[in-house]
């Protein structure tokens, strides 16, 4: 395989992990924005729940309601927790596997680096030998003229 193709397809690879490093920042902010609706839901749901105020207060029905109330809003409260919670792990899971793809592309982005610097000095080298050439013609040819 030429250099040139070698090159090209290592550019190929770099640019396909570049966007999918893309997709992984792309869908991890997604979910950070969903884990911060839901502290914000727990926040507001806490707030309802001692906001309701004191039941024992109240007359027997409303207390009964009042007591009803804060246990739905208190379950609720958990079950977001708990959402939460579980959230967070596939947020974890998530940063992993968008840590892994950015190594990946790091790793590829390097290999390119150095072949295009090993192909640059070839290719210096290569006009350097060139010019050593014509120069050698030209100035034999001063020699065979003077």
């Amino acid at each position: 395989m030429s250099n040139d193709n070698l090159i090209r397809n290592l550019s190929t690879l770099v640019a396909l992990r570049t966007t999918e490093l893309e997709k992984l920042q792309a869908a991890q902010a997604a979910k950070e924005a969903m884990a911060e609706r839901y502290r914000k839901n727990l926040e507001r749901l806490n707030q309802l729940a001692v906001n309701s105020g004191a039941s024992g207060k109240l007359p027997m029905a409303l207390a009964s309601n009042c007591g009803d109330y804060k246990q739905a809003v208190l379950a609720m409260a958990d079950s977001h927790r708990l959402d939460l919670t579980m959230h967070e792990a596939d947020m974890a899971v998530s940063q992993r596997a968008l840590n892994a793809a950015w190594a990946k592309r790091e790793v590829l982005g390097q290999v390119l680096e150095k072949k295009q610097a090993v192909v640059a000095g070839e290719k210096n080298a290569q006009e350097r030998k060139q010019h050593d050439d014509l120069a050698t013609q030209l100035w034999l040819r001063s020699q065979k003229q003077g």
